[in-house]
């Protein structure tokens, strides 16, 4: 026999701050005060508690789409 497959109803979200758009399955209560992870930590950096490696990988991702952003605006 076959399970029936459940349909979840997933929400769509931008980040205030960098317009990322998220995707979860669950309804936020006040999505215009939704920020992303990296958002958040930009803001309160005294609060960043990630492993040094995450840290880096993180600010190496941010550098690589600033000179992407600068490549495409020179052309």
């Amino acid at each position: 026999m076959s399970r029936k497959k459940r349909n979840k109803k997933l929400y769509f979200y931008n980040c205030t701050l960098t317009e990322e758009r998220f995707k979860t399955t669950q309804e936020a209560p006040s999505p215009e005060e939704l920020l992303s992870v990296n958002s958040f930590y930009e803001m309160n950096p005294e609060m960043d508690d990630r492993p040094e490696h995450i840290k880096l990988e993180v600010e190496n991702k941010v550098k690589e789409a600033e000179s992407k952003k600068e490549e495409e605006s020179k052309e």
